[in-house]
């Protein structure tokens, strides 16, 4: 059934779910085991816990490593197993976003994924924002290379020759319990009797069209209207345990079960939130896992669920419903997935010595949010076989070294990070500035830039201590081969941008990925009011002579970015706004190996998506065999060939945010 059909009869099917009596059913227990947001993190993803590891103090620091795919699927099989001793019915979700994030993806496009997560026995996955990064005809040979369905109630693919055809793209689906066995219950009209029935419904970002530039002919529904109409759909045609697995971000799913009647579980992703108290480990608390949120009605509730990102983590919530059917409760926790290996150094060379080792494993054992797992054996072969020696070639010579590692939380507080937040950001943005201001740079975009800015978003990983080799930044650290682009804004059009985006990501649930950083650019954000709004206490960008000098509104800069972010897409529209009558810019990628420039007009807006209106007709084709639109990370690759062989934090801050108490 195609979403535009099924959105047809939504009105019908609201008007019977109002005349439905209530319905007496046994009182029972639903596991929803979930993860979100692999973002093929194929291998173990190098961390730091703190605490009173080795007896003696509590800010111990172990270097150690946290989940990766093998191990993911060890705990996913434990927790199957134990429902199935129990005889209790139980879900395995993913979120979506298993897209990108490593080289893996970039090497497999995709398919590599569809392998490995067709091994997990998952029940269903949502559709996240990168699942769109290549083309829709890829993202359709994924959705049908899988052996679970993947799904959006508010996506209408009708008019879309890829996803059209992609039957295992489904709105909801519906599995029929007994225990813990179940069934997929294809036909609503006919459900069987005497089964517990749940049902799983997808939702995808409405604005996918402002994160995403390529949808193709895709259209995106209301996250908040579907969800209710396809919760009257179902409860009309008997279906009354109903489990939202979103894409949307932490924020817009509390929103969303404050606002639609009948979700009994929200299982979300995008934003990345590791819900639960992680102070223990040194991880700061964003966020409470298993929310109860009361629905408008006034009497049903929804648990909210979501477990952090990048494979480190796994999120078990056990949903209590009584005979009538209605949530009574909702427990659980996410768990970090810890490995065997601890080092002394950060670079991971040293190992632990015996003593220290049964430290750490006694320390590991004592955390209720963390647990130690060791790899599932065959899919550890299968990777290790199949995929990574064309990755080990791909990344090629060491281009630097780093003493230690390099974090980057999206925003300051983030995983226990200061309120200066990313350490990696800000030197992505100083390559850019260091590039743009390069002899043969300056000659196409006619001078100097003054600073850089960046959407934390783009940087994907953080910098591991030891060696950083020429493939890393492209593969795993900017893999989205974005073109850089030189424009001139008002110091008001700066100001604008980094109130609107440092805001829209003060809240502790909300998607940080468009928080702001810069290179020879510097302010200080003071929060007013928690959560909610504040202001720029200081706005400054540091002159070709060292000094810094505050930006003055009515003047205007030359600025270094990338382009997907000076269309103003993932929230930063003001400068989509200062671009809508015409651009004093030029955007930069290879063709045929020789660095061109593209004028820019300005940036027009079609529906959601927003996109570069090039001067003469040009177009720029990043898909073309002969252009190559990977200027960010190339321009990171030459700063720290050139600058920065011993690769360490900046010495100084450029980004503060002082956090209202």
């Amino acid at each position: 059934m195609k979403c535009s059909r099924l959105l047809l009869i939504f009105p019908l099917c609201a008007l019977l779910s109002a005349c439905l009596p209530g319905k007496e059913t046994s009182p029972f227990t639903l596991t929803l085991a979930h993860m979100n947001d692999t973002h093929s993190q194929f291998d173990p993803v190098n961390a730091e816990l703190k605490g009173a590891i080795f007896g003696k103090s509590e800010s111990d620091t172990l270097y150690t490593r946290l989940g990766g795919y093998p191990r993911l699927l060890t705990m996913a099989k434990s927790y199957q197993a134990d429902a199935l001793a129990k005889n209790e019915p139980l879900l395995l979700l993913h979120g979506g976003d298993a897209w990108q994030g490593s080289g893996y993806f970039k090497l497999n496009e995709g398919m590599a994924n569809a392998e490995l997560l067709s091994q997990f026995g998952l029940d269903a996955m949502a559709l996240g924002n990168h699942e769109f990064d290549l083309d829709n005809q890829k993202l359709a040979r994924f959705i049908q290379g899988v052996n679970f369905p993947v799904l959006a109630a508010n996506l209408d693919a009708s008019d879309d020759e890829d996803l059209a055809r992609a039957d295992n793209l489904k709105p909801f689906v519906v599995y029929a319990f007994e225990g813990n066995q179940k069934s997929p219950v294809p036909d609503l009209n006919q459900l069987p009797k005497g089964k517990q029935l749940v049902a799983v419904m997808g939702l995808v970002l409405e604005d996918m069209a402002n994160i995403s530039p390529n949808v193709g002919e895709l259209h995106f529904r209301k996250e908040v209207a579907t969800a209710q109409a396809t919760v009257d759909l179902l409860q009309a045609k008997g279906v009354h345990q109903i489990v939202a697995l979103t894409h949307i971000g932490n924020a817009r799913d509390l929103a969303l079960a404050a606002e639609v009647n009948g979700l009994d579980a929200i299982v979300g992703g995008h934003s990345h939130s590791l819900l639960g108290d992680f102070t223990n480990v040194g991880w700061g608390n964003t966020g409470e896992y298993a929310q109860l949120v009361t629905n408008p009605d006034g009497v049903g509730l929804t648990c909210v669920v979501q477990a952090g990102s990048y494979a480190q983590a796994i999120g078990l919530a056990r949903v209590s419903f009584d005979g009538q059917g209605r949530v009574i409760g909702c427990k659980g926790q996410n768990q970090l997935l810890a490995s065997r290996d601890f080092f002394a150094d950060p670079a991971r060379t040293q190992p632990l010595d015996k003593t220290r080792s049964q430290q750490a494993s006694k320390f590991i054992g004592a955390q209720p949010n963390l647990v130690t797992v060791d790899e599932d054996p065959r899919l550890r072969g299968l990777i290790d076989s199949h995929f990574k020696p064309a990755l080990d070639k791909a990344f090629g010579p060491v281009i630097a070294t780093l003493p230690a590692a390099l974090q980057n939380a999206r925003r300051p507080g983030d995983n226990g990070s200061d309120n200066h937040g990313s350490d990696v950001a800000p030197l992505v943005a100083e390559g850019q500035y260091y590039w743009a201001n390069t002899q043969a740079v300056q000659a196409l975009t006619g001078g100097p830039v003054d600073f850089a800015l960046l959407a934390v978003g783009g940087v994907r990983a953080d910098l591991p201590a030891g060696e950083l080799r020429e493939g890393d930044p492209a593969l795993t650290l900017l893999p989205f081969k974005n073109q850089l682009t030189v424009l001139t804004l008002t110091g008001a059009d700066v100001r604008a941008l980094l109130t609107e985006t440092i805001t829209a990501t003060l809240a502790p649930s909300a998607h940080a990925g468009k928080f702001p950083y810069g290179g020879h650019l510097r302010y200080i954000f003071t929060e007013t009011l928690a959560g909610k709004r504040g202001s720029l206490t200081q706005l400054q960008w540091q002159g070709a002579d060292g000094q810094w000098q505050d930006l003055v509104d009515a003047q205007r800069y030359k600025v270094v970015m990338n382009a997907y972010s000076a269309n103003g897409n993932d929230g930063w529209q003001a400068l989509a706004r200062a671009q809508a009558q015409q651009a004093e810019r030029v955007d930069l990628a290879w063709v045929d190996g020789k660095l061109t420039a593209f004028p820019v007009l300005k940036v027009e807006q079609n529906g959601a998506q927003l996109s570069a209106r090039y001067a003469g007709g040009q177009a720029l084709d990043c898909k073309a065999d002969t252009v190559n639109c990977g200027t960010d990370a190339a321009s990171f690759v030459q700063y720290v060939k050139e600058q920065r062989p011993t690769l360490t934090a900046l010495t100084e801050e450029t980004v503060t945010l002082l956090r209202a108490h």
